[in-house]
């Protein structure tokens, strides 16, 4: 069903300051930079060989991210698993009777589709899947 993990996300409150730890001392290169309006939030990638570590900064307090930051703190967000088709999986995961925070996939950064498992399903962590756009390819 997964064929790797994409990414995990850490939820910082700002971008450059964080980079400065990822980018500088970690010596990670930044893979891609976005702001995803639709989830609230500007978005690095940073490569770590074939995966990445994806930095989140919320666009506003009464955003997901900015949500989780007031109640949590920056740190880990979500685990993001890659898959082939994410109609299918979600499919796939809703006969399972798996818990979905989204029944329908939306639009993630560099154009995926993504959709997020409940973490009360996943033992606590917040799930993402994640369809790269075709251009991107699946790996």
């Amino acid at each position: 069903m997964f064929r790797r993990i994409d990414h995990i996300g850490v939820a910082v409150e700002e971008i450059e300051a964080s980079l400065e730890l990822w980018r500088e001392r970690f010596q990670m290169e930044v893979a891609h930079r976005e702001v995803v309006q639709e989830q609230g939030v500007e978005a690095v990638l940073l490569d770590v060989g074939e995966n990445h570590v994806e930095l989140l900064a919320p666009l506003g307090a009464d955003t997901p991210v900015g949500k989780f930051l007031a109640k949590k703190g920056p740190g880990l967000h979500h685990v993001a698993y890659q898959v082939a088709d994410i109609d299918a999986t979600l499919a796939t995961l809703r006969q399972a009777g798996v818990a979905l925070i989204d029944e329908q996939p939306r639009v993630g950064i560099r154009g995926s589709r993504v959709a997020f498992l409940h973490p009360r399903a996943t033992q606590g962590v917040l799930t993402e899947i994640v369809e790269p756009a075709a251009h991107l390819g699946v790996h």
